[in-house]
């Protein structure tokens, strides 16, 4: 079983620099599917309260001979729940449907910035941080400008930053602006949904490492410092894409990787996303 690294939050809470992701998991496979990644040695499991699928996932975690200590579960705040009151009722509700004593990471999901309320809810997740009930707390999605309100007008520097990153979005400029400020990156859809995988430069490094272009991406992110939950429901994937630790990349071959970037962004943009 292969060793996944830990990377050192802000606050000293350490967190694996892989994890399985679990968006668009649906409830009659999450249980297979954690058990496949804890097997294979996953300990960080990343969900949102609007994938639906919390209560099953803390089915799993429960069904596993795992110690909780050794597991790093995320959850996020679901859109419809901004606002300082709504976020802490909110996470109670997540923790019911996880049933879990406490959680490892919490984030909000989306900036909303049409709203104008995610200064007020970043200041609920604080409360929930000084009261023991998260071991560290978060954004998703945040541009630099949400950042420097929440720094600003909260108490606590945000200890991550969840946002679409891969090599055809690379986001020097916000991954710089987190490195300056102690936020740690994490990567969502780090392979870009399957959709740079084709590329010949990925594929030309790939063969040259006698490695999978998947597991190239994922060690392009891993030798930048960025954490990564790549999705997966199928077990030979979750078990490969831990072969990415066993891929050394050169200079030239990261560099190849990162000029690959043309900001092809494949979510929505958190400036202009505002779903309900």
């Amino acid at each position: 079983m292969p060793t996944v690294p830990d990377v050192t939050l802000n606050n000293g809470v350490r967190i694996p620099q892989i994890g399985i992701g679990m968006s668009q998991v649906g409830d009659d496979v999450v249980s297979d599917v954690v058990t496949t990644a804890i097997e294979a040695g996953y300990r960080s499991i990343d969900t949102a309260a609007s994938y639906g699928n919390e209560a099953a996932i803390g089915e799993a975690i429960r069904s596993l001979q795992v110690d909780r200590g050794e597991l790093f579960v995320t959850s996020k705040l679901a859109n419809t729940d901004h606002g300082y009151g709504t976020a802490l009722c909110a996470f109670g509700a997540t923790m019911d449907r996880l049933g879990l004593e406490y959680l490892d990471l919490y984030l909000i999901h989306w900036p909303l910035p049409a709203r104008g309320a995610y200064v007020s809810t970043w200041k609920a997740l604080e409360h929930l941080y000084a009261q023991g009930r998260v071991r560290a707390i978060g954004v998703s999605n945040f541009h630099i400008a949400h950042l420097r309100r929440v720094m600003d007008e909260g108490g606590i520097v945000p200890a991550l930053n969840q946002i679409e990153l891969h090599p055809g979005l690379p986001q020097e400029e916000l991954r710089t602006f987190h490195a300056e400020h102690g936020i740690a990156t994490e990567a969502w859809s780090p392979l870009g949904k399957g959709r740079l995988l084709d590329d010949p430069v990925i594929g030309s490094i790939a063969e040259e490492h006698g490695a999978t272009p998947a597991q190239v991406v994922l060690s392009w992110h891993l030798q930048r410092g960025t954490i990564v939950i790549p999705k997966s429901a199928t077990p030979e994937r979750i078990r490969s894409n831990l072969g990415a630790f066993d891929v050394e990349l050169a200079d030239e071959d990261i560099e190849a990787i990162s000029a690959l970037g043309a900001d092809r962004r494949f979510g929505p943009d958190p400036d202009e996303f505002n779903p309900i």
